[in-house]
């Protein structure tokens, strides 16, 4: 990390009002580091930028607010990364907007690990959320950091997995790091911070605000390999997104589920666009070349498979079961669960039911 003076000029170029990442990168290309661009005067920085902004650029004082970063970049545990340091994501320096500088508080090591983004609806069914939590287990097991955004629902289903495993999980938000949105998942970004990392690139006390949270996601998706989307609308945030890390080149991942769920219509539109389906974690560590722990064994024939789906429908019973039931009665993980019942739901053996429940229709 730069040292106290070369911080403070970066922050200074972020702090500055009007002049974005597609300015501040200008500058830096034309002038060099920050300490030179605010020395070339303004003759020269008009050159690079309109006058209007290359004034605003040198007249703005941010004293306190650099004083505050700095502070807070004091503590342990708190590090502020910028393009020119060697330990910025390598990922991000590929995309077409890499952040000039990132508050990171945690493990900063982890921004350069193998990653997975696992995203999807904050109104998750009891199903998705059991999904989410069950692939990002495995996939950090196998060494995937699993990258999410800390909202409600899929995302902190797929923090809360990737804690359990040794590739951890780091939350990307779109608030000053200093603020945790939503407030109910405070407790969980605590454990994040610990054992994980929290990233931002908004300045200190930033609060919640609706234009930030889509460009926090081009960081989520630029930190990974790949892009999981586990449950989502058809108009979901989450495939607009998942475009995007396409065109940044990640694999692009997404979990079938019923015809008649509002919540799987989003992962069926992205797999007709050509999004690999999964139903286990070992499709996407096989997708990306990666030895996993833990990972569901495939049938060896059919007699095999027939056998676990009549199991299954033993323990369904006649009666209306939900997941988590179901999966204490046959004594399955919930990801190897989902796998049989996906197959068995479109043979027609059994209906899924809001709630994350289901019911055999057949014998």
């Amino acid at each position: 990390m730069a040292d106290s003076s070369e911080l403070a000029a970066w922050l200074r170029l972020t702090l500055a009002p009007g002049i974005g990442g597609e300015a501040q990168r200008r500058l830096l290309a034309a002038h060099g580091l920050p300490e030179q661009i605010f020395s070339a005067g303004l003759a020269a920085l008009s050159r690079t930028l309109p006058a209007g902004q290359a004034e605003r650029l040198l007249a703005h004082d941010a004293g306190e607010a650099i004083e505050a970063a700095l502070a807070w970049a004091s503590e342990p545990g708190n590090t502020l990364l910028t393009l020119a340091d060697g330990a910025y994501p390598q990922k991000l320096l590929e995309t077409p907007d890499p952040p000039t500088l990132l508050y990171v508080r945690g493990r900063a090591n982890l921004l350069n690990k193998p990653a997975i983004a696992i995203v999807g609806s904050r109104n998750a069914t009891p199903q998705g959320l059991l999904n989410a939590e069950a692939f990002a287990t495995t996939l950090a097991e196998a060494g995937l950091t699993v990258v999410s955004g800390l909202a409600l629902g899929i995302d902190a289903a797929a923090h809360r997995g990737g804690l359990r495993g040794a590739g951890s999980t780091v939350a990307v938000i779109g608030t000053g790091i200093d603020r945790i949105y939503p407030a109910g998942n405070r407790d969980l970004a605590r454990d994040i911070a610990v054992r994980g990392a929290i990233v931002s690139e908004f300045p200190l006390g930033t609060p919640a605000l609706k234009e930030n949270f889509p460009r926090r996601n081009r960081i989520l998706s630029g930190l990974a390999r790949g892009w999981l989307v586990v449950e989502a609308a058809e108009r979901s945030g989450s495939l607009i997104t998942a475009r995007l890390a396409g065109e940044q080149g990640r694999d692009v991942f997404a979990i079938p589920g019923s015809i008649h769920s509002p919540l799987a219509k989003g992962c069926h539109k992205l797999i007709k666009q050509g999004a690999k389906l999964v139903d286990d974690a070992s499709d996407i560590l096989d997708e990306l070349g990666i030895a996993g722990k833990g990972r569901s064994a495939p049938a060896t024939n059919h007699d095999e498979s027939a056998a676990a789906e009549r199991r299954l429908l033993d323990c369904l019973g006649y009666d209306v079961c939900d997941i988590d039931t179901l999966a204490a009665r046959a004594g399955l993980t919930a990801e190897k669960l989902y796998a049989i019942l996906l197959r068995m739901e479109l043979d027609g053996r059994i209906a899924s039911l809001p709630g994350g429940r289901f019911q055999r229709i057949a014998p």
